[in-house]
C-alpha cells in the first residue's frame, strides 16, 4: 500500500509546483528580469496634453487675477510673475532615452540614470528657486487683503497629478 501512495504525493507536489509556475506574475518567466517592464515602458505613464495643460493653467491665473483685482499698478508685477512660473518648454525633450537605456550594461546603466537624476534634481532645485523668489517678489507688492486671497488660492492648489493640495470645497478661485 505505501508503494501506491509514494508515486501519488510526488505527482501531488509536482502538479502543485507547476500550477505554481504559471501562476507567476506575467513576464516573470519570460526572461525579463525584476528590472525591465515588460513592455510596459514610462513612454505612455502621465501623458496629459500640453494644450490642455497650458489652457488649464490660463483659466486658473485668471480667475486669480479677477480675484485678486489687482490695480494698474500691480500690473507688471503680474507679468512677471506669470512669466516666471510658466512650465519649461523643454520639458518633454528631456526624459531619458529608456530603449537606450536597456542597452547598456547594468553598471553602466546604473551610472547614467544616477547622472540623469542628479541633473533632473539640479534643474527643479533651479526652477522652483526661481518661482519661489517671483512669487515673493509678487506677494510683497500685494495688499494685506489681495495677500488672504492669494494664499487661499495656493494652498487650494494641487500639486503633481491633482494629488496635493488644500481642501477642496468649491470656495476660491476655479482651477
Amino acid at each position: 500500500m505505501k508503494s501506491f501512495f509514494k508515486p501519488l504525493l510526488i505527482a501531488g507536489v509536482l502538479a502543485t509546483a507547476g500550477v505554481s509556475a504559471f501562476s507567476q506574475a506575467p513576464g516573470m518567466g519570460s526572461g525579463a528580469g525584476p528590472m525591465m517592464h515588460d513592455g510596459m515602458g514610462h513612454q505612455g505613464m502621465h501623458k496629459m496634453d500640453p494644450a490642455r495643460m497650458q489652457a488649464r493653467m490660463e483659466r486658473r491665473q485668471a480667475a486669480l487675477k479677477a480675484a485678486l483685482k489687482l490695480t494698474p499698478a500691480q500690473e507688471g508685477a503680474w507679468t512677471t510673475f506669470t512669466a516666471a512660473i510658466k512650465p519649461p518648454a523643454d520639458r518633454a525633450a528631456k526624459r531619458p532615452d529608456f530603449e537606450a537605456l536597456s542597452k547598456l550594461p547594468t553598471p553602466e546603466r546604473i551610472d547614467k540614470m544616477k547622472a540623469q537624476h542628479a541633473q533632473h534634481v539640479n534643474e527643479t532645485t533651479a526652477v522652483m528657486e526661481k518661482r519661489g523668489e517671483a512669487t515673493k517678489a509678487f506677494y510683497a507688492v500685494l495688499t494685506p487683503e489681495q495677500q488672504k486671497v492669494f494664499d487661499a488660492a495656493a494652498a487650494r492648489h494641487p500639486g503633481p497629478g491633482g494629488r496635493m493640495g488644500g481642501p477642496r470645497d468649491g470656495k476660491g478661485p476655479a482651477r
